[in-house]
């Protein structure tokens, strides 16, 4: 069983590498580095993390864990379909401001030559968003009361494509551009374009 000691200590690590991140965009954090900030030797963060990899993804479980409970919280109390994907995509808009170093792992940008599995896992976290808000249209469009005219798989695959991009620029722009900037009147298009109805094509005519 990890002790409360050990623990606080692989949170310390955690947060310095995600401190790290965000005070050297586009630079690649060394383990050297690492355990220089630290005032500890490497071997002290081995015994912690068997590797670099296993301290990103223990950044990664940490965005997963906030992001996916917050999520719970959404769906609890608001009912409205369109509103709570405009919530979903808000929220982690949100923290990518808040945390402009972990922003980095979700674009990719910190884990270029490091671990190859970590960009799947990165991968794994956006399918499961987008799968997410796939769920909430779905039910938009069961909603015997309101059915919500949507192609799912289109809109789903748009708010994900938009919430990545945004997100994006910010680290592009060595977090000057905010991912929230402008996010209100864009959400707004968005909406007014799902709520007049993103109809599914017809099939061909044979």
């Amino acid at each position: 069983m990890t002790t409360r000691t050990e623990g606080s200590r692989k949170q310390q690590i955690l947060e310095t590498l995600a401190r790290m991140l965000e005070q050297s965009p586009g630079e690649r954090i060394t383990t050297a580095q690492l355990a220089a900030a630290l005032g500890v030797s490497e071997a002290a963060l081995y015994r912690q993390f068997p590797s670099k990899a296993r301290m990103f993804e223990g950044l990664l479980d940490f965005i997963e864990e906030v992001v996916f409970t917050r999520v719970r919280v959404i769906l609890d109390e608001e009912p409205d379909a369109i509103a709570r994907c405009g919530k979903i995509i808000s929220l982690v808009l949100t923290f990518s401001a808040r945390n402009p170093g972990m922003s980095r792992l979700l674009t990719g940008d910190a884990l270029i030559g490091e671990d190859e599995r970590l960009p799947a896992r990165v991968s794994q976290l956006f399918d499961r968003l987008e799968m997410q808000l796939r769920q909430v249209l779905r039910e938009g469009v069961l909603n015997a009361n309101a059915p919500l005219v949507v192609d799912v798989n289109a809109a789903a695959n748009l708010m994900l494509a938009v919430l990545e991009g945004r997100v994006r620029q910010f680290v592009r722009s060595n977090f000057k551009q905010a991912p929230t900037a402008q996010w209100d009147a864009q959400w707004s298009l968005l909406q007014d374009a799902m709520a007049n109805g993103v109809r599914r094509p017809k099939a061909a005519l044979a």
